[in-house]
């Protein structure tokens, strides 16, 4: 099963609209859910706006939260989306193999299996997240929080019966067209997610789309570029990918 959680506050600027992008994960197969950290005024309206309309095109779920309470809610999502999906399988397959249109249909008893069931493959069922971490101007007071929450998450995942795997990124990157960077390869140890953003320079940009693209290549191809074969770090040293394949 897969995610992209992203975490910004909104009001995206350059390239590819975040809301196609999403989609466009969605017909991939992974879920995108939003965790939106914005401000106060009309900048923030319009940022919540977007993030509203870039989960519901992914499949995902959006909320806008304080830094405090970032880290619950990014658990909350995740398990949250997990949950949907699988109920939106066994739901289909209650339709294929009964004729029942939903789990809900089912006579009381029938349905407290196929819950105990459920519950158990939400547990279990392997899970990768791939958070996406907008890492603009505007979001320079929050990375702080955003960090803290990030590791919040990996012990949380660790807490489940089955393999949990996350990776990060931020955008935008350092060089010009360098839509996303990664800052973390696939990693089930909390212990490897410190200091993440130290050596970020802010920039005004927020190329959200762009940034979702390059985290559905990555799923794809294990790279953040369809075209290209990773080969090793960058000298700025902005991210570490690994060579592991989905």
């Amino acid at each position: 099963m897969k995610q992209i959680l992203l975490i910004t506050d909104g009001c995206s600027n350059v390239g590819t609209s975040p809301v196609l992008a999403a989609a466009h994960a969605f017909q991939e197969g992974i879920t995108v859910n939003v965790a939106g950290v914005v401000d106060y005024g009309t900048i923030g309206e319009l940022g919540s706006l977007e993030i509203a309309e870039i989960a519901k095109a992914g499949g995902g779920v959006s909320q806008v939260v304080g830094t405090g309470q970032l880290a619950q809610t990014m658990q909350m999502m995740t398990r949250k989306t997990v949950v949907q999906t699988i109920q939106q399988a066994v739901n289909k397959e209650l339709k294929q193999i009964l004729g029942q249109p939903a789990l809900e249909d089912l006579p009381p008893s029938q349905r407290s299996q196929v819950v105990q069931v459920v519950d158990e493959m939400t547990e279990t069922t392997p899970l990768q997240v791939a958070l996406l971490i907008d890492a603009s101007a505007s979001m320079k007071p929050k990375l702080g929080a955003v960090e803290d929450a990030i590791r919040d998450l990996m012990l949380s995942l660790q807490a489940r019966e089955g393999v949990s795997e996350l990776a990060v990124f931020h955008f935008p990157g350092r060089r010009s067209g360098e839509d996303a960077v990664m800052d973390s390869d696939w990693t089930r140890d909390a212990g490897t997610l410190r200091s993440l953003f130290q050596r970020l320079q802010m920039k005004g940009a927020t190329p959200t789309g762009p940034a979702i693209m390059r985290v559905i290549d990555f799923f794809r191809y294990g790279t953040l570029d369809e075209h290209q074969t990773w080969r090793g770090n960058t000298d700025e040293g902005d991210g570490i990918l690994g060579d592991y394949v989905v």
